[in-house]
């Protein structure tokens, strides 16, 4: 699982439909910990949650201080004394992936680190522990009066406090950091004190054929058997147990309280609880908005990646070397090109534009009889900027998704162009200064990063107006090679200093310039600066402006009631019932089972995504799976459904039942609520979670991980 405007500030179910109530929703909302609304934590008891509030921010021991940011793109959980860390297996994809070898296939056979020397470093990995938060948005505006400064021009004041913050916490402990992120559209801000941890070891991963299994076939689907985990542990200076750079001498971090794993299981109707870190929401996204979303963002990132993704699953199915190359950035794109159809097809089937436009008449009439932003918030306008931005917002997805990030040549070339490289020789002489690209050669394969470079060249040129071509478009490819993609795509590799494995290239020679390579990023570089950044900033700036009265309209329309913003890779905490939905107009089940696993992978022969080494099929044949059955359903329980409000970003989230305990790892939605990103169905949405209970059967029977367990498990 795997998505920007800040704000929502109402629950949905009221925001879209006039008629519905002002009831606060239990399954909905993504609640910032410090200042939760007792209206909530009201309604959090109710559902079952039994201890103090106390107990989720300001206790030394709160559930706040397990959960941590997983490298900026997933969250985790600590569960030991000593460190240990649960998150996704997917989350851990890439660090499996990077220890990967054709002689030691991490991927596909697993990992277990029977020791602490055995534990493996992460370059680029880390956790980061959410250690205060407070609203800092009058403080903002005061600065703000007094420097007579406009709130659109408060970027400067903003960094400028948050570096001020920085050095009043770093006074304290050095190894603290303060951000400052808009909530609610741009209408609050808060200050979030993290403290970060760069020694991040992996310790246990399971064979992708479970930790994956089902792959694309069952992603964003239910019923789901995922056993979706990978176990890292932090490592902290030996003297301080505080953050260290990675250093053999470091040790096991000891944390002042790790979150209590539970064996007992649930029943439908319990409470459940997830902490984590969501990634982006956009729900209080205007009707015009949504539209864009739907037909620039959305439609372009299913063509494209369809277009991308057959190519580089043709070259996996046809080399192993290969396919342990493209196996992270695979899963990657795949991931958010099935949400982004999912997502389609649910706006339209839920009729969504519609009813937020519905609600839009309910602000307009606000305004008339209350006159609160009349002459500022302007529905029409932000129609007409919306329509302006639309051909340009679609070239631009067109442009991020041919060119970013999805072949090494041009990413070196754009990289280069980009100035970041670190310039090696002597600064007093900057001719003879040079920066070389470290050898990746094991992250990437000529052939099909030449194929998919070729393919979706030629799709941008097919898709988009000759105004938004790169200049080499028609100065090279189509006067040199009379528009044959293909040969120019060969020549880029066989001329360009950049594919020259250990060559020193010198940017201030007079020949750096003339170099293909560097051309194209030149020239990627003027387009997306000049012509996509420059004419997309003004009318940007002005539908965000729009966008953050609508948010403040919408606030203020609805004061009597509790409020959470959008979701923006803070922590939150969401809340709601183990239960299950309507599927298909029958009943989903809320739990899944050995037996289904089973069922699946013995289609494996017909279904790649459902296959299993035969020590799985063994496993979970077993007629006792004792400690780990649950006592209710006498059935070894693979994963399960709550209605908590999740996104993008949650993977990984420990789910807490009402005494604070891990029963699970959340890792996916669901198929019929993939728009809940924009709007929440309480009918419809669903989180799924890993059973707490399945992840330590696989530990415990097939990685024999007696040593994991104990630390754990012990009291």
């Amino acid at each position: 699982m795997k998505k920007n405007i800040f704000a929502l500030c109402i629950t949905l179910s009221s925001l879209l439909s006039p008629l519905s109530s002002l009831k606060i929703n239990a399954d909905e909302g993504m609640w910032t910990l410090y200042n939760l609304p007792s209206q909530v934590f009201a309604q959090m008891q109710q559902e079952g949650f039994s201890l103090p509030s106390t107990a989720l921010y300001s206790d030394a021991n709160a559930i706040k201080n397990c959960v941590v940011n997983f490298s900026g793109y997933c969250s985790g959980v600590v569960v030991s004394p000593d460190g240990l860390v649960f998150t996704n297996h997917h989350c851990g994809f890439e660090a499996i992936r990077s220890h990967s070898t054709v002689e030691h296939d991490y991927m596909l056979n697993g990992f277990y680190a029977k020791s602490y020397e055995e534990e493996l470093p992460n370059e680029n990995m880390f956790v980061s522990f959410m250690r205060s938060q407070e609203d800092i948005t009058d403080k903002l505006w005061a600065e703000a009066k007094k420097r007579n400064i406009a709130d659109s021009e408060w970027t400067p004041l903003i960094d400028s406090l948050q570096q001020a913050m920085n050095d009043s916490v770093k006074l304290i402990d050095k190894s603290l950091h303060v951000e400052i992120d808009p909530f609610y559209e741009g209408n609050s801000y808060f200050a979030t004190v993290y403290q970060m941890f760069r020694d991040l070891r992996l310790v246990f991963t399971i064979p992708k054929s479970m930790g994956k299994f089902g792959g694309d076939t069952d992603n964003w689907m239910w019923p789901r058997q995922t056993c979706d985990f990978s176990v890292f542990r932090i490592y902290a200076d030996p003297k301080t147990n505080g953050p260290a750079e990675y250093s053999k001498d470091n040790v096991p971090y000891h944390p002042a309280s790790w979150a209590p794993v539970s064996t007992e299981g649930y029943k439908e109707g319990d409470f459940s609880m997830t902490v984590g870190y969501p990634g982006s929401t956009s729900r209080y996204l205007s009707s015009y908005g949504i539209r864009e979303m739907r037909d620039a963002e959305n439609a372009t990132r299913v063509q494209v990646r369809g277009l991308k993704q057959e190519i580089m699953k043709r070259h996996m199915d046809a080399s192993e070397a290969v396919r342990i190359k493209y196996d992270s950035k695979y899963a990657q794109s795949a991931n958010y090109w099935k949400n982004s159809m999912g997502m389609n097809k649910c706006i339209d089937s839920i009729g969504i534009i519609q009813q937020k436009q519905a609600y839009e008449n309910r602000i307009r009439a606000y305004q008339d009889s209350t006159g609160y932003l009349k002459g500022q918030l302007d529905f029409a306008l932000l129609e007409k900027l919306y329509q302006k931005r639309f051909e340009l917002m679609r070239a631009y997805y067109y442009y991020r998704e041919t060119f970013g990030r999805t072949n090494e040549l041009v990413t070196r070339a754009m990289r280069a162009n980009n100035g970041g490289l670190e310039l090696k020789g002597p600064k007093e002489k900057p001719r003879k200064q040079y920066f070389i690209f470290d050898d990746n050669s094991t992250e990437w394969d000529e052939a099909l990063d030449k194929e998919v470079l070729i393919a979706l060249m030629k799709n941008y040129r097919e898709k988009i107006p000759s105004k938004y071509w790169p200049d080499f478009y028609t100065k090279t490819v189509d006067r040199k090679f009379r528009g044959d993609f293909k040969k120019y795509v060969d020549w880029l590799y066989d001329k360009s200093i950049l594919m020259k494995k250990g060559k020193k290239i010198y940017p201030n020679k007079k020949k750096y310039l003339k170099d293909p390579g560097i051309q194209m990023g030149i020239d990627l570089g003027a387009l997306s600066l000049g012509t996509y950044m420059d004419e997309l900033t003004e009318v940007s700036d002005s539908i965000n402006a729009q966008e953050k009265m609508l948010c403040a309209a919408k606030l203020r329309m609805e004061e009597d009631q509790p409020h959470y913003s959008d979701a923006n890779f803070t922590m939150r905490l969401s809340y709601g019932q183990v239960g299950e939905y309507l599927l298909n107009g029958q009943p989903s089940g809320y739990y899944t089972t050995a037996e289904s696993l089973v069922d699946k992978m013995k289609k494996g022969d017909f279904i790649e995504d459902y296959k299993a080494e035969p020590i799985m099929h063994e496993l979970l044949s077993a007629k006792d799976f004792s400690p780990y059955t649950d006592q209710t359903t006498g059935k070894m329980q693979l994963c399960f459904l709550t209605n908590n409000d999740i996104t993008g970003g949650n993977s990984g989230s420990p789910m807490f039942d009402g005494k604070g305990r891990l029963i699970g790892l959340a890792f996916d939605g669901n198929w019929d609520s993939l728009s809940s990103d924009i709007f929440f169905d309480s009918k419809l949405a669903r989180c799924i979670g890993v059973d707490i209970r399945f992840v330590l059967f696989m530990m415990d029977r097939w990685g024999h991980a007696d040593r994991l367990l104990h630390e754990i498990l012990k009291k």
